[in-house]
C-alpha cells in the first residue's frame, strides 16, 4: 500500500514521463534538421516550443517536489521493467514500471504536448 497521496503520486509520475519526453523530442529535432526536408522549419519550430513547453511543465515538477520533500530515483531496467525509487516525507517506496506502459504513456504525452501547439 503507497502512502503517497494520488495527486503527489501524479506529480512523481510527471517527473519520470516529461525527460524520457524531452530525450524522445530533441533526438527527433536533431533527426529532422539533418533531414532534407523541402518545409523543415514547421517541424522544428513545432518541436522547439514544445520542448519548450515540457521544459517550463518540469521545472514546475521539480519546484514542487524540492518543496514537499519528495524525490525519484531510477535504480534498474531490464527489458520488461524499469525500477523507481520515490523518497516521500522521510519514507522510501519501491515502483515498477512495465516498460511498454512507460512507452505508452510517453506517447500519450507527446500527442498531448503537440495538440496543446494547435494554432
Amino acid at each position: 500500500m503507497s502512502r503517497i497521496p494520488t495527486n503527489d503520486l501524479e506529480v512523481i509520475e510527471q517527473a519520470i514521463y516529461l525527460p524520457i519526453l524531452l530525450k524522445i523530442l530533441q533526438r527527433d529535432l536533431q533527426l529532422i534538421e539533418k533531414t532534407p526536408f523541402k518545409l523543415g522549419n514547421p517541424y522544428i519550430k513545432l518541436i522547439e516550443e514544445t520542448i519548450a513547453t515540457i521544459q517550463k511543465d518540469l521545472s514546475k515538477v521539480k519546484y514542487y517536489m524540492s518543496h514537499h520533500g519528495i524525490k525519484v530515483q531510477r535504480l534498474k531496467s531490464d527489458e520488461a521493467f524499469t525500477m523507481y525509487c520515490f523518497f516521500y516525507k522521510g519514507y522510501e517506496e519501491l515502483h515498477n514500471y512495465f516498460n511498454p506502459k512507460l512507452r505508452h504513456k510517453t506517447e500519450e504525452l507527446m500527442e498531448f504536448y503537440i495538440r496543446k501547439k494547435k494554432i
